[in-house]
């Protein structure tokens, strides 16, 4: 038996709308797919935190920023 999908309405600036056409255009997606794509991940990310306070709380280095261990 398939999977049941349903519709999500989000409401974002437009600024972060172009933003993430762009992002699902580089991936060769639609923005419903992406969005989707990304809301499972978060949605992943904020159980394994616990809390959206705690999740709020990390920050992703980018690539080359590492922290030197003395």
């Amino acid at each position: 038996m398939g999977e049941w999908k349903i519709q999500v309405s989000v409401r974002v600036s437009q600024a972060l709308r172009a933003e993430l056409e762009k992002y699902a255009a580089a991936e060769k997606r639609t923005l419903g797919n992406f969005g989707a794509v990304i809301l499972e991940w978060a949605f992943e990310q904020l159980k394994a935190a616990g809390s959206t306070e705690r999740l709020l709380k990390f920050k992703i280095r980018p690539p080359g920023e590492r922290s030197k261990k003395a």
